[in-house]
């Protein structure tokens, strides 16, 4: 049937069921499944439909009738709007329960593979101001709610924050932010007040102008801060009375750096980062490992919960300190150093270059001398020439992005037949698929879910596999 058939169409009573993708939960009308942001199971209430797809339709809550028993009051002003908290309105408690659910789901419906049990997520340590980085875009045209649109007839255009979901063009302005120290909000309102003040241009992305484009904050947990500011040109008389204003009003500022982006991307990747003041890195320390964190490093953005993360790949990979262990999809190279004391050698595969340069930066810092990085393409590197030059693993940890490991990859590993294999994800959905594909060389002997992001439904996963006698 066509949208407008549905499009605005009142469900009434309608029952929520379970919690669903995207941090979406599910109902169901007549034989049609219903997906409900901003909803908790349990709930009894009336739905608008927004949207239609093929399989399934699209609502939003208009009457809550009887909440659910995990439901509880938002405590951000900007729920619903930024979308990026889409938990809020669940308990915590709860949150944990549906993420081991989501795995326990992708084991049972991608991987199909058998498996003792899945433990609850191990929560975080905290549930707010977590993060330590925080990426806003400085734009010309803010997302305006229906209730601010009501509420006044001044309408600022202007905001600093977080992209509309879907929309590269509208940002929410946000006033305070629960997922970061509040130093980031006092950085973040001065950097906005101040463009204000000074008339300074925010960033168009339709018509690609506007000096203030992007603004990125890090800290460590000692306090140390990081802020790198991005503007649209190279203009030193806007650039300048800027950065000196960061510096002098914010003193826990140790790393003070900005660029110039005069591309269409927002991607920091390709561009060169000036040092205004202090140091070009910060330094953060996991157990007794030191890090250095530089504006383009992947660095876990939730530390007290990457301890446990990696903790628990540690304890899976259950280490005499004999064995010859590859971490592929090294990043940094945290998990290689934090395995690096329990085993005989460590031998780190990534294929950022800037990554390894880190890893191998940070292995100096550490004074660890048993580990190798070697930059390349997981796919092409991993083959019998590396092996023969590197030695054949005992254990292999591997961490890939969400897309999970390519074939080529998991075939080598299935040949290189390794006793131990520790797989952590952040996509339980990519890890089940891979899993299937290892079904003949391997077992699922211990899983363990860790929840790093509080609040969303994402989840990481770790697996330890067995291989088969």
């Amino acid at each position: 049937m066509k949208i407008r058939k549905f499009y605005g169409k009142l469900l009434e009573n309608i029952t929520i069921e379970s919690a669903g993708a995207e941090g979406n939960c599910i109902a169901r009308w007549e034989g049609k499944v219903v997906f409900v942001k901003n909803a908790v199971p349990g709930d009894v209430c009336d739905l608008k439909v927004i949207g239609k797809k093929k399989k399934f339709l699209l609502g939003e809550i208009v009457k809550l009738h009887t909440s659910g028993p995990e439901r509880v009051e938002p405590f951000c002003e900007h729920f619903g709007a930024c979308g990026g908290c889409k938990w809020q309105q669940m308990e915590y408690s709860g949150q944990l329960a549906f993420k081991t659910q989501q795995v326990k789901d992708a084991f049972d419906r991608i991987g199909k593979v058998d498996y003792d049990e899945v433990p609850l997520a191990l929560g975080s340590v905290h549930t707010q101001l977590y993060r330590n980085k925080m990426e806003y875009t400085y734009s010309h045209s803010r997302w305006l709610t229906r209730e601010q649109l009501a509420e006044t007839a001044f309408i600022e255009e202007s905001g600093l924050g977080f992209h509309v979901p879907k929309r590269y063009d509208k940002i929410v302005h946000i006033d305070k932010c629960y997922l970061q120290d509040d130093y980031a909000n006092e950085i973040r309102n001065w950097c906005y007040a101040y463009a204000k003040e000074q008339d300074i241009s925010f960033y168009d992305a339709r018509k690609q102008e506007g000096m203030l484009r992007n603004l990125m904050l890090r800290n460590t947990k000692e306090g140390d801060w990081m802020v790198l500011q991005t503007f649209r040109y190279n203009q030193p008389e806007v650039i300048e009375p800027m950065m000196e204003g960061l510096r002098t009003n914010f003193p826990k500022i140790k790393s003070l750096l900005y660029s110039v982006n005069e591309k269409v991307n927002d991607s920091l990747y390709d561009l060169n980062i000036e040092l205004y003041s202090g140091e070009p890195y910060l330094t953060e320390v996991l157990h007794d490992l030191a890090f250095k964190i530089r504006p383009k490093s992947f660095f876990q953005t939730n530390p007290k919960q990457a301890e446990l993360l990696y903790s628990t790949a540690l304890e899976f990979a259950d280490l005499t300190g004999d064995e010859n262990v590859y971490d592929l999809y090294c990043g940094t190279g945290t998990i290689s150093l934090f395995l690096a004391k329990a085993c005989k050698q460590v031998v780190g595969v990534e294929s950022v270059p800037q990554a390894i340069e880190d890893a191998n930066e940070n292995a100096e810092v550490n004074n660890i001398d048993n580990c190798t990085f070697v930059v390349g393409d997981m796919k092409d590197e991993l083959n019998d020439a590396f092996t023969d030059k590197h030695g054949k693993p005992d254990v292999i940890v591997t961490d890939p992005p969400r897309a999970g490991m390519h074939t080529d990859v998991v075939q080598q590993i299935l040949k290189l037949a390794p006793e131990k294999v520790v797989y952590v994800s952040c996509n339980p959905a990519t890890q089940a698929r891979d899993l299937d594909l290892m079904r003949d060389g391997y077992e699922v002997a211990k899983i363990q879910p860790v929840d790093m992001f509080p609040h969303t439904h994402h989840v990481e996963n770790v697996v330890l596999l067995r291989r088969k006698a």
